[in-house]
Parts: C-alpha cells; sequence; structure tokens
C-alpha cells in the first residue's frame, strides 16, 4: 500500500485525536466552535506531530468549509494570492468561507503574512496557520489579533504507547501479520514525541521483519534498522527539538566544544538563526541570572545582531554568544524564585496590599490610612530600611535564594547584612 500508515490512521473526527482534549473534549473550544458552527481564523502553535493539520482537516470537514493547503516552505505571495483568489469564487457559491491552512507559517516573511490581511479581514478565508514557534514573535501582530492561538500539548508517554498500540493493531490487520513489539520506549525516544515520526518508524520496521519468521520487535531489531535511517538535521521537525534540546544542554553544562558542535549542525541544516539567538537568551536568564548579570546583555545584543546580519555572517556572533554563555558561571536561583511564587499565588489567591504601601492620592485615602508608617528608604542610612513588605499572610517567606557562585555570594552577604539573617539560606 503507497499511503503510509501514519496518513491512513490520521483521525477523521475529534474523538479520535490523541492528547488534545483540553481542546477537543466535551468542553473544549474546538469542538464548542464547530457545534455552533461559529469558526474563527485560528493559529495552532505547538511540536511537530501532535495534530496540527489534523484538526484543520477535521474542522474542515465537520464545518462543510473547502480547504485549501499552503506549506510555508514552498509557497509565496503569488501561490497566497492565488488562492484567496480561488477561494473567493468558492464562497460565492457555497455561502460559506473556505479554510485556508499554511502549515508553518511562522516560515513566512513579514510581506508574506501581510497578503493574508486582506483576506481574513473580508472573510474571503478563515486562515488557519500551523507553527511550532512562538506566534507572539513569528506571527505578525495584525494578522495574531484577528487570530485565536491554541496551544496543542506534546503527546504524554501514556498517549504515545495508546498510539503505539492502535499503529500495531491496524498493521497487522491489514498486512495480515502477527507482530509483538516489546519494547515501546525505544519507538518513543526516537520519535521525540512526535506522533507521525513514531508511526512511521514502526511501520519501517515491521516492513523490514515481514518476510523474515522474526515477530518479536525487541529494542535490538527496532535499533538495527532505525539507527541507520536517523536523520542528520531536519529543519522542518524531524530532530529540530532534539538537536536544540543538546545546544542548550551544552552551554547549561559548561561546555563549549559541544555548545560550538551543536550551533553547527543546526547552522548547516538550515536553522533559523533567529531561532537559536532567542533560545540563548531565554537561557541567559534562566540558567546564568545573576551569576553573570552580563550574559543577557550579550544574548539579546546577540538576538538583535542575527536579524540585521543574516547568514552567513550570523554564524560569528552566535558561535562568539554560545561559547561566552557556556564559560559563564551558572544560577537558576531567578528562575526558581519566580515560579516559586507563582506557585504560592496560586494557593493563596488576592491577598491584600498591607496599608502602609498603598498608593495614597486623594484625602479619603489617607484618613483610610493608605500609606501610613511607610518609610522612604532614601532617607535612611545605606538607602535601607528594615520593613514588611509582603502581605501579612506572608511574612518572612523567601523566595530568591542566591545560588552559588562569586556575584550571588556577595548578594548573599548584603541580604544577611540587611536583613539581619531573615534571608539566609544556611
Amino acid at each position: 500500500m503507497n499511503i503510509p500508515l501514519a496518513e491512513r490512521l490520521r483521525p477523521q473526527d475529534l474523538d479520535a485525536v490523541l492528547g488534545q482534549e483540553h481542546l477537543t473534549g466535551a468542553q473544549g473550544p474546538i469542538r464548542r466552535m464547530l457545534e455552533n458552527d461559529s469558526l474563527n481564523s485560528l493559529i495552532f502553535w505547538g511540536p511537530p506531530g501532535t495534530g496540527k493539520t489534523t484538526l484543520a482537516e477535521i474542522i474542515s470537514q465537520h464545518s462543510g468549509r473547502k480547504f485549501f493547503k499552503l506549506s510555508a516552505v514552498s509557497s509565496g505571495v503569488k501561490e497566497v494570492r492565488e488562492v484567496i483568489e480561488e477561494a473567493k469564487k468558492q464562497n460565492l457559491f457555497s455561502g460559506k468561507s473556505p479554510i485556508l491552512f499554511i502549515d508553518e507559517i511562522h516560515r513566512f516573511n513579514k510581506s508574506q503574512q501581510d497578503s493574508l490581511l486582506h483576506a481574513v479581514e473580508k472573510g474571503w478565508v478563515v486562515l488557519i496557520g500551523a507553527t511550532t514557534e512562538n506566534p507572539s514573535f513569528e506571527v505578525v501582530s495584525a494578522l495574531l489579533s484577528r487570530s485565536q492561538v491554541f496551544v496543542l500539548k506534546s503527546l504524554s508517554f501514556e498517549k504515545l504507547e495508546e498510539l503505539i498500540s492502535i499503529a500495531l493493531a491496524h498493521y497487522n490487520k491489514e498486512e495480515n501479520t502477527d507482530f509483538e513489539i516489546i519494547n515501546n520506549e525505544v519507538f518513543i525516544q526516537y520519535s521525540g514525541g512526535d506522533a507521525r515520526k513514531l508511526i512511521n518508524s514502526i511501520e519501517l520496521v515491521l516492513n523490514q521483519f515481514k518476510n523474515t519468521v522474526q515477530r518479536k520487535i525487541d529494542k535490538d531489531a527496532v535499533l538495527s534498522v532505525l539507527q541507520e535511517t536517523m536523520a542528520v538535521y531536519d529543519k522542518n521537525g524531524e530532530q529540530h527539538y532534539d538537536i536544540i534540546s543538546a545546544f542548550i544542554k551544552s552551554i547549561r553544562g559548561s561546555d563549549p566544544n559541544a555548545a560550538v558542535y551543536w550551533l553547527a549542525r543546526m547552522i548547516d541544516g538550515g536553522e533559523d538563526v533567529k531561532f537559536i539567538a532567542r533560545r540563548m537568551l531565554i537561557l541567559s536568564a534562566e540558567d546564568i541570572g545573576l551569576a553573570n548579570p552580563t550574559a543577557l546583555s550579550m544574548a539579546q545584543a546577540c538576538f538583535q545582531a542575527v536579524q540585521v546580519i543574516g547568514n552567513p555572517e550570523s554564524r560569528i556572533i552566535l558561535s562568539e554568544t554560545a561559547v561566552y554563555l557556556a564559560v559563564s558561571p551558572k544560577s537558576n536561583a531567578t528562575y526558581l524564585a519566580i515560579d516559586a511564587a507563582l506557585e504560592l499565588v496560586k494557593k493563596t489567591g488576592n491577598l491584600p496590599v498591607p496599608l502602609h504601601l498603598r498608593n495614597a492620592p486623594t484625602r479619603l485615602m489617607k484618613d483610610l490610612d493608605y500609606g501610613k508608617n511607610y518609610q522612604y528608604a532614601h532617607a535612611h542610612e545605606g538607602n535601607f530600611v528594615n520593613m514588611e513588605f509582603l502581605p501579612d499572610a506572608l511574612s518572612g517567606t523567601t523566595f530568591y535564594i542566591p545560588g552559588k557562585n562569586s556575584t550571588e555570594n556577595k548578594i548573599k552577604e548584603s541580604l544577611d547584612k540587611k536583613w539581619k539573617g531573615k534571608y539566609s539560606t544556611d
């Protein structure tokens, strides 16, 4: 059969879609949208193989709308305009705006995305864009404001195991075989959570043993096939997440050589330099933080520079930044601090601001003791005064615990001296 197994298994309704119940379940927004026949332009944001294209096709089928599909990798403004003209004609006959699905919409530049605006505004098409990148960065604001963003989740280990069972049963039935997969984990690790890649790998392995007596597919059997077919790098998603993960972990692990190697793999594979720079910008705050505050400025400068310079010269700036971040001291203290604070906010709700910290622009507020007993830090020695700044119920709570590095050791000494050990981590 020439049609790939992954395509034959593509879900035809929302109930068959795995792992996106927050969107497709009984109270999910996509299900309600279809039930109410109220469809807006959408952006699906999520990792490869999580069902973005599948959901777009299901929406088209169940809403009775014509479906046009373009890939941002191979299409330009000309192709977009041709599809829009065809969609306008379809709209005249059906009464419903056709769906224009654009895969990897983040790869459209500003002018290409702008070419969609008028058609969306006029209702000639309902746009559904799919992206693996944060649409806040990659989709123009005018288009983003006219679309609803739905975030697709990575498939859990349990959902991937369920998918393996479905694929195996389907294959055995179609091919009249009785294969048994002994090790699910090796398939799941190879797929990186990509459902399409998972099914393709199962089909590839089973095809290799179809004409043999072997029916129990163990780890060695899987690796004997997959290790020969693993791609070097696919900028369209196959190893996109694996390579960037190795790159980030190498910098976090203070290995400049590994960082430069994985950087070279991405550059050689045609990865978007803005994507690489943006990930280093995040890392500089998450993994280096106050251990070397200059790292954030360095990463920000890199991000701005590669947008102006482009390839091939961007590789020099990316390399300099990657090495600098790799050799910098590491601290995730501020990252842990904000996550701890957010978790406490969820548990404690909207605690009242202490009266002495409230703004008092009116006489009534002053009469109600707003701002009373507040002490202006600059009026005290060392520009510091020991007073409570948290809500009463959280008095003394510590979120920020300085990391163990030269810069934060000094911060810790300063905090201990000012707060008389209140913020000590000993």
